[in-house]
């Protein structure tokens, strides 16, 4: 058994060992609060992320297209002027009501 033995047992004792810790702390640290439900709510909160980002991209897109007309749209201009500053022109009158 000598030498010859002990290279042999050693042979197939070294990926043994690599087996059983592999199959011990692989689980572990699936499921570990560093591991897959961490992993789980990262990817919620990444989707989520994504989510925001196209609405907020939808919404630039958007206010370019506003602020294109402002830059070259008279009646644009005119629309934000009577609706957002409540101006009107010489020629009118205004009529306001209780309600």
């Amino acid at each position: 058994m000598g030498v010859n033995g002990f290279s042999r047992t050693a042979g197939w004792l070294l990926p043994f060992g690599l087996l059983v810790s592999a199959v011990v702390t692989v689980p572990l640290h699936l499921f570990d609060p560093q591991g897959m439900p961490r992993y789980r709510v990262l990817r919620a909160e990444l989707a989520a992320l994504q989510e925001q980002n196209r609405s907020y991209r939808e919404e630039v897109r958007q206010l370019e297209v506003r602020v294109r007309a402002l830059r070259t749209d008279p009646e644009a201009i005119e629309r934000v002027a009577r609706d957002e500053l409540g101006m009107i022109r010489q020629d009118e009158l205004v009529f306001q009501f209780d309600r």
